[in-house]
């Protein structure tokens, strides 16, 4: 491996992808500043900013020759023998000259600036500027510009071009480009084609000082009152690395996190701005009951053969492909149950929890949805606790939402057409439990055929997700159990009517479509009334102590082979589980990409 030296430390950096001096230094833990340069674009050394001193070292004699001028950072390869000088007062007075001269015309609109409290141009001046200001102070205000998607505040912009870089090179539009000569350069549009992509959020992030601006967040809050959260993006099935900021529990922006193994340094305005239902009025925010008659279990009605059991035991479901079939269980011909569908009542957490093993018992036959918005740990704990009321319940994956085709962008971003996070793990878990791949239509089919008499189906889904013709085919259940983000068709038939946890309320690992497995902290409170999937579970199932996701997930990781990566620590990054799945013997049926 090729040694450079560093402030005098020598370090060792990969052969391969060859480093510039940036990147070299901050193995060796040490900061050039720069503006232009970014790790995801092309390089284009117009900031000069990152000016140090280069030399080398004569491998046989080990004299050092450096250069006579400096060199920027960004556009000088880090290779064997390399020798980078960052704090010599040649160095320092390059810095200060290029803050000097980047602050010598900038607007001083600062105290209304989003960018403050996160500003390079202000970080940098600290950092390295001159200790006095040479020039006279000019209070004015930025010219404001309209290019899309995002507002352009023109006299804030420093030229490090790495907003026209990023529509070239990372979303293929190329609507900006820089106009005029000289003193004069800006960023514009092209004419006639304003900033509208699916990626077009991230020259926000890009942009080092405040010249780019979120209008979803544009003086919204100052970012030292929020708090950053990682989390992973439920948008689709790509499942991107973010930080969810937040203060006083109420959302305010979403950023990309850099995680090389998914979405490198982006993320899509879907997943952008899909946060604005977490806060939502109409979200359900208390339990409800219906008043409902169910037959009595000792009457025989709806009672079927039920086979001893394990997770994976079969069940007596004939209109389930591969599932056997009984000549004891009956199909019944009409609704089980009489409900009153013009009464709800309140119903306390600490009585449901009391109630619904019993009332679940009474039913009869079980099935559950697991929805794909649901965490691993969340899937895991709902099927075991089903599986513990009816041990031979059908345990199967909800409704997946997709529209669309993928969009894929030239350096190989995707959104995806899979509008959910975690299809491949909360798909493993219910494959699990079932030894076979029940699809939610097999389970439409035997809810009609009288097979299933009691369901629950956990939600979470952001949009409306079922019509009403749809729900039409659950009336035949003697009891149903809707775990829900909104009202819908189903909510209105359902017995038990169960507010959920948006996804930025709860903590747990995701699996996307590429088997990378995350874990993440909960970034915000639910609403008051809300009990988040996992602690009703948790409780349903009689364990002790407060839910764990860590502590279910080992458990998890040590019951299905999918998951077994996930038994040791995971980097913030994630893990990929694919090695597991030669351990399988190969995808199971239904379960393929």
């Amino acid at each position: 491996m090729p040694t450079v030296i560093v402030n005098g430390k020598e370090i060792q950096i990969p052969e391969r992808p060859r480093l510039n001096c940036i990147q070299a230094a901050e193995r060796a833990g040490v900061e050039i500043p720069h503006y232009c340069y970014h790790p995801g674009l092309s390089v284009a050394g117009n900031c000069r900013m990152c000016l140090v001193e280069v030399g080398t070292r004569d491998p046989k004699t080990g004299k050092i020759t450096m250069q006579p001028k400096l060199v920027p950072g960004c556009n000088t390869p880090a290779v064997e023998g390399t020798v980078i000088v960052t704090q010599s007062e040649k160095v320092r007075q390059a810095q200060a000259m290029v803050e000097e001269g980047l602050l010598l015309r900038h607007p001083i609109d600062c105290p209304i600036c989003d960018k403050a409290g996160e500003c390079l141009l202000q970080d940098y001046y600290f950092q390295y500027g001159q200790k006095e200001r040479r020039a006279d102070v000019k209070p004015f205000t930025s010219r404001r510009r309209d290019l899309g998607d995002v507002t352009l505040f023109v006299d804030r912009c420093i030229l490090c071009t790495r907003c026209v870089r990023f529509t070239r090179e990372i979303s293929g539009t190329k609507e900006l480009m820089v106009v005029n000569r000289g003193a004069h350069e800006e960023i514009d549009v092209v004419a006639g084609h304003p900033l509208r992509n699916n990626l077009s959020g991230n020259v926000v992030d890009l942009c080092p000082v405040g010249a780019l601006a979120d209008k979803d967040f544009l003086y919204q809050q100052r970012v030292w009152y929020m708090q950053s959260h990682p989390g992973v993006c439920t948008g689709c099935s790509t499942g991107c690395s973010i930080w969810i900021d937040e203060n006083q529990d109420r959302i305010y922006r979403l950023r990309p996190r850099d995680n090389p193994a998914v979405n490198q340094w982006w993320m899509c305005n879907e997943g952008r701005y899909g946060y604005h239902h977490v806060h939502d009025p109409r979200r359900l925010t208390r339990p409800l009951r219906r008043g409902t008659s169910l037959p009595s279990p000792d009457s025989g009605e709806g009672q079927g053969v039920r086979a001893s059991g394990s997770p994976g035991a079969a069940t007596n479901l004939r209109s389930v492909p591969g599932l056997p079939s009984s000549a004891e269980n009956t199909v019944g011909q009409a609704n089980r149950g009489t409900q009153d569908t013009t009464r709800w009542t309140d119903v306390e957490w600490s009585q449901l929890v009391k109630e619904l093993p019993e009332r679940l018992r009474e039913a009869g036959r079980l099935g559950v949805l697991l929805s794909p918005f649901l965490t691993v740990e969340e899937a895991y704990l709902l099927a075991t606790f089903i599986r513990s009321v009816d041990e031979n319940a059908v345990v199967a994956l909800g409704k997946i939402p997709r529209w669309g085709d993928d969009e894929r962008f030239p350096q190989g971003f995707t959104v995806r057409a899979e509008k959910c996070p975690n299809r491949r793990g909360v798909g493993k878990v219910a494959a699990y439990f079932m030894q076979k791949w029940i699809s939610y239509e097999d389970v439409l089919s035997a809810v009609a055929a009288g097979e299933i008499e009691g369901l629950w189906v956990a939600g979470g889904y952001k949009t409306d997700w079922i019509d009403p013709a749809e729900a039409e085919q659950f009336h035949r259940l003697r009891l149903l159990v809707v775990q829900d983000l909104f009202p819908s068709p189903l909510t209105e038939r359902a017995t038990y009517q169960l507010p959920g946890a948006a996804w930025a309320e709860r903590e747990g690992s995701y699996v996307n479509h590429a088997d990378q497995l995350q874990i993440v902290p909960a970034a915000v409170r639910p609403p008051l009334g809300v009990r988040t999937e996992a602690s009703l579970y948790w409780e349903l199932l009689g364990r002790k102590g407060m839910f764990q996701a860590r502590k279910v997930l080992d458990e998890i990781a040590r019951e299905i082979i999918y998951f077994s990566a996930a038994i040791g620590p995971v980097p913030e990054t994630g893990i990929d589980l694919k090695s597991n799945l030669l351990a399988e013997g190969g995808e199971m049926q239904g379960l393929t990409a």
